[in-house]
């Protein structure tokens, strides 16, 4: 395949991702604010932090000139943060609500 294209279209998904992804962490913060679960707020903080992952990523290869690998070790730092909060959240220290369930 063309380089040009595989640009392209390395960049239109990773569009779709952050906006997929921003989209879930919005949703997961109203239901945090609306039923004040401290699952819930983990949860969207884990999935903004993986949304940020991608983000962070191109933007420091992008814009501030980093190397290419350097801008995949960020952002697979970060998503692996973002992931491990939302395996916290799934199984962490339940809030006295998700307890009795």
């Amino acid at each position: 395949m063309d380089t040009t294209l595989l640009t392209m279209l390395a960049v239109l998904t990773s569009a779709v991702v952050l906006v997929l992804g921003g989209v879930i962490t919005h949703l997961a913060y109203r239901a945090a604010r609306r039923n004040g679960s401290p699952v819930m707020r983990r949860f969207a903080a884990g999935f903004g932090l993986v949304t940020l992952g991608l983000l962070l990523g191109g933007g420091v290869h992008q814009l501030l000139g980093w190397s290419f690998l350097g801008g995949v070790l960020l952002q697979r730092s970060v998503t692996a943060l973002g992931f491990g909060l939302l395996v916290y959240s799934l199984y962490g220290h339940a809030d006295t609500e998700t307890a009795r369930a």
